[in-house]
């Protein structure tokens, strides 16, 4: 990740929001870099955006400070920020062409016609829409009036851009397409963006750095390899990318920490949250780090599926225990990892970075302590 220079354009300090009994967001830190893409990133509830509506100024905190550009904005009313929103539903004026919807603010401002008229074709160029400034909204498509929305903030020059879940009404493809797009676009007008969305591909798609927000907290805050790789906590491990949970019993050996499953050991790669040597315990493991071969070490299990998924195969296998296993790992080698079938036997395996111990099993002596503070890495 790059390094940003001057002092940040957005700072949350001990910001908390409650709406009567509920705390929606509590007791949260923040800066945001020039120049930066930040995602704000959890499920539906966890405060992500409460915590941009509070930086747009639709909503103030109940404790806490945000500053903007090195101002308290504590106070000051939305239009009084340098900032823009662009929301889901893109609020564009259907009876306005696509030019004098871009152009909207520059006229409550008073700059002149002439002028207007530049300034919002050199956004839609910027957004690649030439040609297309005296269409209505709704002779474009989806993704067009999302390059609308965005070409009427970005013309207004704001300090930073604030996006909620602006991708959300746009079907899958274009979805994909339009996530290299803003990417593109914060690149070239080098705008400090914030979005907020539940989407981790989303996030790790477009961000250069991720906050994790959960129940109202940050859990992580980091570059999106940082998060994926080294989650600081239990909840980032299971909400960011696919997973798998297994069982076993924590032991020391010597210095290491190892865990027994099916009656193999194995080591441990990172400590999400501490547990106790003897208790039971629960690991995470990635897919992709998951070897399961016809023959060799490691846990046995039988075959569930088998899906060639061009140069990589998924397998779902079953332990003795019952617990369900997905690796998928590609099909080069000498062993034909395509030829397992259902019902055979394999074996699992993963090198000893692989796993991370996520804590006592639920019900089992220190399993309610509580999680690691969050983490904030510098990639």
């Amino acid at each position: 990740m790059e390094s940003w220079g001057g002092g940040p354009d957005v700072v949350l300090r001990g910001v908390t929001k409650r709406f009567g009994e509920l705390v929606a967001v509590d007791q949260i830190d923040l800066e945001v870099q020039p120049g930066e893409f930040l995602a704000l990133l959890g499920p539906s509830g966890c405060g992500k955006t409460t915590t941009l509506r509070m930086i747009a100024g639709f909503d103030e905190p109940t404790e806490g400070e945000i500053e903007i550009d090195g101002r308290s904005a504590v106070g000051v009313p939305p239009n009084k920020r340098n900032v823009n929103t662009v929301f889901q539903a893109y609020a564009l004026f259907p009876h306005l062409t696509v030019l004098d919807n871009v152009a909207y603010g520059l006229k409550q401002r008073k700059v002149g016609k002439e002028e207007r008229r530049k300034q919002a074709q050199e956004a839609l160029e910027l957004v690649h829409l030439t040609g297309r400034d005296e269409a209505k909204p709704a002779q474009l498509s989806g993704g067009m009036q999302q390059r609308v929305a965005l070409a009427r903030a970005l013309v207004m020059n704001p300090k930073v851009l604030l996006l909620d879940e602006p991708l959300g009404a746009l079907d899958l493809k274009l979805r994909k397409a339009m996530q290299v797009e803003l990417k593109r676009i914060q690149r070239d007008v080098g705008i400090t963006f914030i979005v907020v969305t539940h989407d981790q591909e989303e996030a790790m798609a477009m961000a250069d750095r991720i906050a994790v927000m959960n129940v109202g907290h940050i859990d992580q805050l980091a570059a999106p390899s940082e998060i994926y790789d080294r989650p600081a906590t239990p909840f980032v491990a299971d909400f960011i990318g696919d997973m798998n949970h297994l069982e076993g019993t924590l032991e020391r050996d010597g210095e290491k920490l190892v865990a027994t499953i099916g009656g193999a050991r194995f080591g441990i790669g990172r400590v999400v949250r501490e547990a106790r040597a003897g208790e039971r315990v629960r690991l995470g493991i990635r897919p992709e780090e998951i070897h399961a071969g016809a023959r060799g070490e490691g846990v046995p299990a039988t075959c569930q599926t088998a899906m060639v998924l061009g140069s990589h195969v998924q397998i779902v296998a079953r332990l003795e225990t019952g617990e369900e296993v997905v690796a998928v790992q590609r099909r080069a080698g000498e062993e034909r990892i395509d030829e397992i079938g259902s019902g055979d036997q394999v074996w699992l395996d993963w090198s000893p970075t692989a796993a991370l111990l996520l804590g006592p099993v639920e019900g089992s002596p220190g399993a309610g302590a509580a999680a690691a503070d969050p983490v904030e890495v510098q990639a």
